[in-house]
């Protein structure tokens, strides 16, 4: 009897660690690589629940894209500067954003849409738009200091 309580005990210790993964499935890799075939310095986390995200360079640049455990793509998001915001953009900063500083620029793209996601700050307020590529807002959401990164955009009421 003990023996048989020494095994459970020890088994369930070995196999906590099978269900906590650290790497996202082979199909969420072998997705991945056909969608971003000469992605270099590939780092995995697991964002939620069901959901991988894949940090990497690729042309030079800075991106990650995020996938649920069946490889299926969600969105991806790639750097850019200031200059590389197209005029339409950069318009509707100048007006309805005056005075916020840029914390992040990025290309964001979804099945939905192909956009402009930006992370602007002023004083004690803190945001992250996504504009279209005529400059239209398309979702905004004050983020909180301790969880910049966690949140996802919520939609604009127009």
């Amino acid at each position: 009897m003990k023996n048989l309580l020494i095994l459970v005990f020890a088994s369930t210790f070995i196999s906590v660690p099978a269900f906590s993964q650290k790497n996202p499935s082979e199909s969420v890799k072998k997705e991945f690589a056909k969608k971003y075939v000469t992605a270099k310095a590939i780092k995995w986390d697991s964002e939620e629940k069901n959901e991988w995200e894949a940090e990497f360079t690729m042309d030079g640049k800075k991106m990650s894209a995020s996938f649920d455990n069946s490889g299926k793509w969600i969105e991806s998001e790639t750097a850019i500067t200031e200059k590389e915001l197209p005029a339409s953009v950069v318009a509707t900063l100048n007006k309805d954003f005056s005075g916020y500083k840029k914390s992040l620029i990025e290309i964001y793209e979804s099945p939905e849409m192909k956009g402009f996601e930006l992370g602007l700050k002023k004083g004690e307020t803190s945001i992250e738009v996504i504009f279209d590529n005529n400059g239209k807002i398309l979702k905004k959401t004050d983020v909180k200091e301790e969880d910049e990164n966690d949140e996802k955009p919520e939609k604009v009421k127009n």
